[in-house]
């Protein structure tokens, strides 16, 4: 499957615009996850009966097994019912916003082939949470695990913030299964200046306020910035052990572009944005290690950020990750990297 992918489906899409082929692939596996015929293939080439079982529990949720899809592929919960057919054992869909918004000016999506790498600034586009919760409720899976990534609009004063995330909160709850605070994108102004200890407090205190009144509460989690300042991250765990938030996304793009081997000339070309893919790997790792002693077993821990392969993945795991979330490994892998990481961390038995 990665072969034919390489040779035949990402040489047509990596002729497209970025955003282009990312509309057609969603637009193509949506099509396709709608007749039986190609669902019941789509399930025997990429989570045949017999692979080994692989779900564990965390947070109280019973995961098919620990490789998800990270949030910005499905922004709008078109491929809710498809992902699930390719080996995916849950998908984050979002980031969603209270009211639909277009995003940052296109083009917004660029490719760095050399690094194996993305740059975006989409800036949050999506369709709002009401049409997004419509979606939702067609999930044709309830055993497939769905967390719905939040955060706020752009024109939301920061002041105004928790806001939007209570808003989010209180639409999409009774259709996902756990959440995840996004306060770590670089595409929206002033979005990280809500890490700040006094902004982190008050929305993750509305959207747990929220969450305690709710007969079964929703698990929590609160993804992070690769660029965080050490003091920052041992404020944000504080905060989360003290609100018993269940866990940390580790972590969203950088901003850094130190080691990348594009001509500096087109990287000026493209300007801002959030650098993902394979030159973010040591920068995640290190994130992620710090976490794991600051947070020991008091918070899980979902690992992203340069997950290209089946040993990236156990990498993780054995960094501390409960579970790994893979975006821009996808996009230049194709999607036998999931059976790919599936099978090498069966066969190193790394569940934790």
């Amino acid at each position: 499957m990665s072969h034919f992918y390489s040779s035949v489906f990402k040489p047509l899409l990596f002729s497209l615009d970025p955003e282009t082929a990312h509309e057609l692939t969603v637009s193509g596996l949506n099509l396709v996850a709608s007749l039986p015929f190609f669902r019941v293939g789509l399930k025997s080439i990429f989570s045949p009966e017999n692979n080994k079982d692989q779900s564990f529990q965390m947070a109280g949720l019973k995961f098919k097994n620990p490789v998800g899809m990270a949030a910005g592929f499905d922004k709008n919960a078109h491929l809710i019912n498809a992902l699930p057919l390719l080996g995916f054992g849950f998908a984050e869909i979002g980031t969603v916003t209270p009211r639909p918004q277009s995003g940052n000016q296109k083009p917004r999506l660029f490719r760095l082939p050399i690094d194996e790498a993305i740059i975006n600034r989409m800036g949050f586009n999506n369709d709002g949470m009401v049409e997004i919760a419509k979606r939702l409720s067609r999930r044709k899976d309830p055993g497939f695990i769905i967390g719905g990534n939040i955060g706020k609009n752009k024109d939301t004063p920061n002041e105004l913030a928790f806001e939007d995330y209570r808003s989010c909160f209180l639409c999409l709850n009774e259709f996902v299964d756990y959440f995840t605070i996004n306060l770590s994108s670089p595409n929206t102004p002033g979005l990280r200046q809500l890490l700040e200890k006094e902004s982190l407090g008050k929305i993750l205190y509305t959207v747990q306020e929220e969450n305690q009144k709710l007969n079964k509460p929703k698990p929590l989690f609160l993804k992070i910035s690769p660029d965080m300042e050490e003091m920052a991250i041992n404020q944000a765990v504080e905060i989360c052990k003290e609100l018993k938030i269940a866990g940390i996304v580790s972590n969203n793009t950088s901003i850094q572009r130190d080691g990348l081997k594009t001509n500096q000339e087109k990287i000026n070309a493209i300007g801002p944005g959030g650098l993902s893919g394979r030159p973010i790997q040591s920068q995640s790792k290190n994130v992620l290690s710090g976490l794991k002693k600051l947070v020991g077993s008091d918070l899980f821990l979902m690992a992203s950020g340069g997950i290209m392969s089946g040993p990236d993945a156990k990498e993780r795991m054995d960094l501390g990750a409960n579970a790994i979330q893979i975006y821009t490994g996808l996009i230049y892998r194709g999607p036998g990297l999931v059976p790919e990481i599936l099978d090498y961390l069966a066969k190193s038995n790394t569940v934790n």
